[in-house]
């Protein structure tokens, strides 16, 4: 156990519960307000959860290790992103930690204008948040484009270990999305849990597709520069889609074939309405000042304002591809996704 958990369960008091051993995380079910010091309890492979999920005002700061996140609305949201500063995500998921948009829950909390573009959207199935931010502010290294994070991994026990979400958007109270996904990369984010009481809440949150980022995973409008929450329509399942009338089921390729080229469709962006513009000096006020800039940065942190998220296209869309290490040694491809219009490059497929 790590010296900072120990000390905040001798501090607080909490013996930590005993959870069956082996059993997914996924499976596992909590309430919030009596939650266990750590979800996961295994010492499989990838070793003892890094940090707790109990976390309270003993445990907030830059320094936090909670590894429980929500997502309720616009103004308050958590992303997963690395313990310690220039990480490369694919070599943290199992030990990231939440950044939160406001203080109150015990963990790190995002600095102010790190996140430069956002949509919130409320559907009937899920809710979900995209958009841009200066990752390198939450630790992600600047030119890395991506990972994904959700309550799987190939061990079932999570990425983060033992990390969990949860929301009030599902009747005000707050309830445990037992099913959810975030993609963090290429200066983009996409963050989506859905309704543990839906028919089809693996379905909409699928895990399998962790090489073709947000847009296909959490298709949105990814306009930087631009605040807004929206009702919105269901997506399609990930990896479904229609031509010629027929539905078809797409099959992500394996690792061992190299970089992924180009996709044989382009995700269908759900209807949204009701959407509602914020004012980003009002939103995420009790957020710290960022206390440091980009290595590259002199003095403050621009992006383009009109700028939209690149998607692969099956009619031959450049891609460049990279190599991020794991920590077993093994190496999987990064696609950086360019426009057809020729714009600057989003560098974003998610390991």
């Amino acid at each position: 156990m790590h010296s900072i958990v120990a000390a905040v369960a001798l501090a607080s008091g909490f013996v930590p519960a005993v959870l069956a051993q082996g059993v997914p995380l996924a499976s596992k079910h909590f309430t919030w307000g009596a939650l266990p010091y750590q979800a996961d309890t295994d010492t499989g492979e990838r070793g003892t959860q890094y940090g707790y999920n109990l976390c309270n005002t003993t445990t907030e700061g830059p320094t936090s290790l909670c590894q429980t996140s929500i997502i309720n609305s616009i103004d308050d949201f958590c992303l997963w992103g690395p313990p310690e500063k220039d990480s490369l995500i694919g070599n943290v998921e199992g030990e990231s930690v939440a950044w939160c948009t406001k203080p109150g829950y015990g963990t790190r909390v995002i600095p102010k204008g790190a996140i430069t573009g956002v949509q919130f959207m409320k559907t009937p199935d899920y809710v979900q948040v995209t958009g841009f931010i200066t990752q390198e502010l939450i630790n992600i290294q600047k030119d890395d484009s991506g990972g994904e994070l959700d309550p799987h991994g190939a061990d079932q026990r999570g990425n983060p270990l033992g990390g969990l979400l949860f929301s009030n958007a599902w009747g005000g109270q707050f309830t445990q999305a037992v099913e959810w996904h975030n993609f963090m990369g290429g200066g983009t984010f996409c963050l989506k849990a859905c309704d543990p009481a839906g028919a089809h809440a693996a379905d909409y949150c699928q895990h399998i597709f962790d090489r073709i980022g947000c847009q296909y995973n959490a298709p949105a409008a990814y306009v930087d520069g631009k605040f807004e929450s929206c009702d919105g329509d269901n997506q399609d399942f990930p990896g479904i889609y229609t031509e010629n009338g027929a539905v078809v089921t797409y099959t992500q390729p394996p690792e061992s074939l190299g970089a992924i080229q180009s996709m044989p469709y382009t995700a269908r962006v759900p209807a949204s309405s009701n959407c509602v513009a914020h004012d980003v000096a009002t939103l995420w006020s009790g957020a710290p000042a960022a206390t440091a800039l980009p290595s590259s940065s002199t003095g403050t942190v621009t992006r383009t304002s009109s700028r939209t998220i690149s998607t692969i296209r099956a009619s031959g869309a450049a891609a460049a591809s990279t190599t991020t290490s794991k920590p077993n040694g093994a190496s999987r491809a990064v696609l950086s996704v360019g426009s057809l219009a020729g714009a600057a490059l989003v560098a974003f497929v998610a390991l």
